[in-house]
């Protein structure tokens, strides 16, 4: 399901926003001149147990640490978990995909953030609050700081 039909379904006010080809978030807030804090990058982890969705600002890295055994997960297996999204695209609702999703805590309640909207030419804007309740996310401390434009977690 593309992410501003479900925004849609569940009657949450979002802002749809199209940019230029955008296959990492710190492109993305180039693009959309957008503060990368205020960007969210969904980053698919494998487990031992599985795979899970982590959410960190555009400005930030996963903290694997806090995922024992986790490994970020390969290409083809970001396309198989999400197979309705464009070749490498990750949804930010790891729910609608079975996922455990994790929020970092930098991203505040009030805080309007974007996020990938299935596409690398799609985004979407809501607040922080209804993206944490509508994922079901888990809030905590998830990321690093100074992640750089080349690394992708």
């Amino acid at each position: 399901m593309r992410v501003a039909d479900y925004l849609t379904e569940q009657q949450v006010p979002f802002q749809s926003l199209t940019h230029a080809p955008a296959y990492c978030a710190h492109r993305r807030a180039k693009y959309l001149h957008t503060p990368g804090g205020a960007v969210a990058k969904a980053v698919l982890l494998a487990t031992p147990t599985g795979f899970v969705l982590v959410v960190v600002p555009a400005t930030r890295q996963v903290d694997l640490s806090r995922f024992p055994g986790a490994r970020l997960a390969h290409a083809d297996e970001i396309v198989r978990v999400f197979a309705d999204c464009e070749y490498g695209a990750v949804s930010p609702f790891g729910n609608l995909y079975g996922l455990p999703t994790y929020l970092d805590e930098s991203f505040t309640q009030e805080m309007w953030i974007t996020v990938e909207a299935g596409t690398h030419t799609d985004a979407v804007r809501l607040s922080a609050r209804d993206f944490a309740r509508l994922a079901g996310c888990e809030r905590g401390r998830f990321a690093l700081p100074n992640a750089g434009p080349s690394n992708p977690m």
